[in-house]
C-alpha cells in the first residue's frame, strides 16, 4: 500500500479545502455533499452525537451561520492507498478565546468522489 502518494493526497488535500470554505461560509449544500449520504455515516460534534446522514442534514440546515470562522493549525491529511484518507486538524475560533478545537475526518473516495464518512469535533482548553 502506498502511503501519501502525491496525487492522491492533492486530491483529499483540494476536497479538505473545499469543506473548510463550505463550513466558514455556511455553505450547506457543499457542506451536505461533501458528507457521504448513507445512514452509517457519523459526526461527533462538540455538543451533539450525529448518526447518519439524515440527523447531519438537519443539524447544518439548523445551525446559526454566525461565528463559523477560525484559523486552522497542525493540520495532517494522510493517505492510504488510492481511496481512504484521514484529516487532522486543530482550530482556533476568536468567539472562543482560550480554547481548541479538534477535528478528524476519515475521507473514502466514491464513484462521485471524495465523501466524509466520520467526523469528530470536540473543543478544550488552550495548553
Amino acid at each position: 500500500m502506498v502511503i501519501d502518494d502525491p496525487a492522491v493526497k492533492a486530491e483529499v488535500e483540494a476536497a479538505f479545502r473545499a469543506y473548510e470554505a463550505a463550513l466558514t461560509g455556511n455553505d450547506v449544500p457543499v457542506l451536505e455533499a461533501l458528507f457521504h449520504d448513507d445512514p452509517r455515516t457519523i459526526r461527533y460534534g462538540a455538543g451533539e452525537n450525529l448518526y447518519g446522514m439524515e440527523a447531519i442534514r438537519a443539524f447544518r440546515r439548523a445551525r446559526a451561520p454566525a461565528g463559523l470562522m477560525r484559523a486552522l493549525q497542525d493540520t495532517v491529511i494522510t493517505t492510504y492507498g488510492r481511496d481512504l484518507a484521514t484529516a487532522m486538524t486543530l482550530f482556533t475560533r476568536d468567539n472562543a478565546p482560550g480554547k481548541v478545537g479538534r477535528q478528524s475526518q476519515t475521507w473514502v473516495r466514491f464513484p462521485e468522489g471524495w465523501r466524509v464518512v466520520a467526523a469528530h469535533v470536540s473543543v478544550i482548553d488552550a495548553p
